[in-house]
């Protein structure tokens, strides 16, 4: 399932921006910004690091992946929502990285664990009706499981910087 969202709304608990999970591939709307944390600057090329915490921006409409304690409307776990604009927003689109090792590395599965709630970003077998027909509800769950996994599926990978690439093969330095 890949995390997705539109310019739809919720219909209940905080009326924004739907997040969904969608199984089809060539969907435009399934494509995410990584960055810093909020009011934090992230240099393009700068490896994010396993307990970091990150932001995800819709690329289609610029809102941040987004967590608060409304109740996510078909299963009852914390509503995921997109919030803010243009990538502003506030401290509930943090979310820290949780993953093996030092760095995320690509092509390995992470979970993201909302950084002012402690819930996991989640997916489970609830669908939407009307108008997001066949979606799966994403939202906050309170403890790990299998369901909470997420993995890069494609994108634009970003070459380290250099004063990374000097951290990591200069470490004598």
């Amino acid at each position: 399932v890949r995390l997705h969202s539109h310019d739809v709304r919720y219909g209940s608990g905080s009326g924004q921006q739907s997040v969904t999970g969608v199984s089809t591939a060539d969907d435009g709307n399934s494509y995410w910004r990584g960055g810093g944390r909020t009011a934090a600057v992230c240099e393009r090329g700068t490896p994010v690091r396993c307990g970091q915490a990150i932001r995800l921006t819709h690329l289609g409409t610029g809102r941040n992946l987004h967590s608060h304690r409304f109740a996510s409307p078909l299963s009852g776990n914390q509503e995921v929502s997109a919030f803010g604009e243009a990538g502003e927003g506030d401290y509930l689109d943090d979310w820290t990285v949780l993953c093996s090792g030092t760095y995320w590395v690509r092509d390995s599965e992470v979970r993201f664990q909302h950084a002012s709630t402690d819930v996991f970003l989640s997916v489970t077998g609830e669908q939407y009706g009307r108008p997001i027909h066949g979606q799966k509800e994403v939202h906050g769950m309170a403890a790990s499981s299998r369901n909470n996994y997420w993995k890069v599926m494609e994108g634009i990978f970003m070459q380290p910087s250099e004063v990374f690439k000097a951290e990591r093969y200069h470490a004598e330095l």
